[in-house]
């Protein structure tokens, strides 16, 4: 069975979502994943724009200005509802890690 779109997020739509709490353009959401992450995440400008349609057709954001080609975003109500689902979905992984792996003696 295929996957639904958007069930679960790439690090590179998280981190997109998560820049775009506050109102930002392209470029400033490359800079700040980039800064968040410390170089971790990459995202190549092809990639943040066509995240940024996927989320546009998905009503996950919507765009607040437009100022010649910069375009700016800010999440929608439905976006924060997904971005907080991933967040519990990455939490309960991490949990069942420090369960099995750290608290069970597995690591060192």
């Amino acid at each position: 069975m295929p996957r639904l779109k958007f069930q679960t997020l790439t690090e590179q739509m998280f981190y997109v979502l998560l820049c775009l709490r506050q109102e930002q353009c392209g470029m400033e959401i490359l800079d700040q994943v980039d800064a968040l992450t410390g170089g971790r995440v990459k995202v190549g400008s092809g990639t943040l724009y066509n995240l940024l349609e996927q989320f546009l057709d998905a009503e996950m954001i919507r765009e607040t200005k437009v100022e010649g080609r910069k375009r700016s975003y800010i999440l929608t109500e439905a976006g924060r509802k997904r971005l907080a689902e991933e967040y519990q979905r990455i939490s309960a992984q991490a949990e069942d890690y420090k369960k099995l792996m750290i608290e069970g003696g597995d690591l060192p």
